[in-house]
């Protein structure tokens, strides 16, 4: 029992997830998330509920210290095709995780939360999943698990196939593909060297952690400080690309996500592209993401 409230304990890791769902009740201070206030009405209690369930560690602990399952609220709709799967899985270094209607009453998976046998079922009660499309390596760890309770394709990068070698269908080079009706995936290599961002119904684009959208600087970033492949081929990749990609919704697997006008994206992108081709490698950092 914790006198004062709600309360962020000492597993976190500054991931952002429970930032980007409840900010004006949880911000940075130190390297980590604290509680700013404690929720004031019933709505941002659930708001609270909301970022306790993303939290890949658990570390958004309500007064009590115990979790009411009944507050439980994912997956969580963005809008009336993506829903926000909630349950980041420490294994996917708390990545986010998104599930994607299609027309015809079929989802596809982008990414994985934690597995766990009642949330796939939850999910199950939408709608049949019939893909799991993987971003990269980072988060591939459940991939398989939930491709297979869903009897679903899993799908991944040649260059990163080792973190998923058991993969059913293995996306090559960096042509773009077209591997669901209105669902491209755009090879990517920079973060990692088989990164992929997949965009649908030219609204929706799965950036993975190519990049992603910064609260700091209010713009689209890329996380030069963890890059793990080549900071120069996600600036070729970029130039390559981002002239072809049309999206309103940006859906990161870290950082904030962002819904804006088409044109306003495209520029971004631009901008983003020249940016990057400044850019030189530099140390892994992570407390030097700019969230």
């Amino acid at each position: 029992m914790n006198d004062s409230g709600w309360y962020v304990d000492e597993r976190c890791t500054n991931c952002d997830v429970a930032r980007q769902l409840a900010p004006d009740l949880i911000v940075e201070a130190d390297g980590r998330s604290e509680i700013l206030r404690q929720p004031r009405d019933a709505a941002e209690e659930d708001l609270m509920y909301t970022a306790a369930f993303a939290c890949h560690t658990r570390s958004i602990r309500p007064p009590s210290g115990r979790m009411d399952p009944r507050r439980d609220f994912y997956p969580l709709p963005l809008d009336d095709t993506v829903l926000f799967c909630g349950h980041n899985s420490q294994r996917t270094a708390g990545a986010n995780s998104y599930l994607l209607r299609r027309p015809s009453g079929n989802l596809l998976m982008v990414d994985t939360p934690r597995w766990n046998e009642p949330l796939a079922a939850r999910f199950e009660t939408i709608g049949p999943v019939t893909d799991v499309l993987l971003t990269h390596r980072d988060h591939a760890a459940h991939g398989r698990r939930y491709a297979d309770r869903f009897q679903a394709r899993l799908w991944v990068h040649e260059g990163d196939l080792e973190s998923a070698p058991d993969a059913d269908c293995v996306l090559r080079g960096t042509d773009s593909v077209e591997i669901a009706d209105g669902v491209l995936a755009h090879p990517l290599p920079g973060h990692t060297e088989g990164s992929v961002l997949y965009v649908a119904d030219e609204r929706y684009c799965f950036s993975g952690d190519s990049f992603y959208w910064s609260r700091t600087t209010e713009d689209i970033e890329v996380a030069d400080s963890v890059t793990w492949y080549s900071i120069e081929e996600l600036a070729a990749s970029l130039a390559r690309t981002a002239e072809q990609l049309r999206f309103e919704w940006l859906l990161p697997g870290h950082g904030d996500r962002k819904h804006l006008p088409a044109a306003d994206m495209a520029a971004r992108m631009r901008e983003l592209t020249a940016r990057t081709r400044t850019l030189r490698p530099r140390p892994i950092d992570f407390t030097a993401v700019r969230w």
